[in-house]
């Protein structure tokens, strides 16, 4: 299969580009500087660079009707992003999935697979009241936590739209994607308890979620761009658990001390506004943010039961999952020296 991938130099993107290419994929990505290391090492792996932005117009925009498939990946994450970051995830997700998506409209791409998030759904529940797991039908309730919720709920709004006039499009909705060297927030926090750095106080312990893991998302978006037809919509979600479970789980198996008291929503709040300006003074992003606590006021309790019955797709069991990634992590870490570098994420991860 010939594709054109966008997003490839980032942590769901890298992960991409590995398994298309054990699929034997002929991979061109969209990259905004081929001499920087993660563009470069897309080459290592056999890919093909084009210069370009997805907020920009650029001749790359003709091509997509030459490609098997367009996987449009980009996007920028943070929980806890200042107003800059903000201003850019709005610019990127949204802005950037109507560029793209229209111009593979334009083009006449055969087939496209947009990955949007469970965010796009918003909400499966509210925390503290019973969970029950959603599929693929759940209506937003209208709640937008974070500018990064509410930027990718405008990208996926886009995305229908440029369906509903004629793009043959699949969305793929992750749940929070997780695994070594993640640059989002379970990625630090694992990094800190791995270094015996874990706060005994956390917050949002009966928020429920389905974590998945960046290597099993990226097989699983590879079989939506091999099987699923156009006009279909995948969940892909680990095991459900609450967030207790969750951190109760890595304190298990990484042998460090964990949590060990969960307070109110609205005691942990004001300590995350004094976390934010100090994280950032040490260059690292705010994972620790009153967004963060925000983010655990809803449930995000969804289910891949379609994407297992019509993909064929499989996930870890939780243990082996954490296990290899704790596994992972350490080995990383242990190339990097002071904490505070040991707990930054890196551009690229092998080659």
């Amino acid at each position: 299969m010939n594709v054109f991938l966008t997003g490839g130099t980032g942590f769901i993107g890298q992960a991409l580009v590995r398994a298309m290419r054990r699929r034997g994929w002929a991979v061109t990505a969209l990259v905004r500087q081929p001499e920087g290391p993660a563009a470069r090492w897309i080459a290592q792996q056999g890919g093909t660079l084009v210069a370009g932005d997805v907020t920009a117009d650029g001749p790359w925009m003709t091509t997509l009707g030459a490609f098997d498939l367009v996987l449009h990946n980009a996007g920028v994450y943070e929980i806890g992003a200042d107003a800059a970051t903000a201003r850019r995830m709005t610019e990127v997700n949204a802005g950037g999935t109507e560029r793209v998506l229209g111009a593979a409209h334009a083009a006449k791409a055969p087939k496209v697979v947009y990955v949007s998030t469970v965010w796009a759904l918003g909400g499966s529940g509210r925390a503290g009241t019973p969970s029950v797991p959603r599929d693929e039908s759940h209506v937003h309730d209208g709640h937008h936590p974070t500018p990064y919720a509410r930027s990718k709920w405008q990208a996926h709004e886009a995305a229908l739209r440029w369906r509903a006039r004629g793009l043959p499009l699949v969305t793929a909705m992750p749940n929070a994607v997780v695994g070594a060297n993640d640059h989002a927030i379970f990625g630090y926090l694992l990094r800190l308890q791995l270094l015996g750095g874990m706060a005994p106080m956390a917050f949002g312990g009966d928020a429920v979620l389905a974590p998945v893991d960046v290597d099993a998302l990226a097989d699983g978006l590879c079989r939506a761009g091999e099987q699923a037809p156009a006009g279909s919509d995948y969940l892909f979600c680990g095991e459900r658990l609450p967030m207790r479970e969750l951190f109760a789980t890595w304190t298990r198996l990484s042998g460090r001390r964990g949590i060990a008291l969960y307070l109110p929503r609205a005691v942990m709040r004001p300590q995350m506004a004094l976390a934010e300006p100090l994280l950032r003074s040490i260059g690292l992003p705010a994972f620790l943010s009153r967004e963060a606590v925000d983010t655990t006021r809803c449930h995000l309790d969804y289910s891949s039961a379609r994407a297992h019955r019509e993909l064929g797709w499989a996930h870890p069991a939780i243990d082996a999952m954490w296990l290899r990634i704790i596994e992972a992590e350490r080995g990383l870490m242990a190339t990097r020296q002071g904490a505070v570098a040991k707990l930054r994420h890196q551009a690229v991860v092998d080659g």
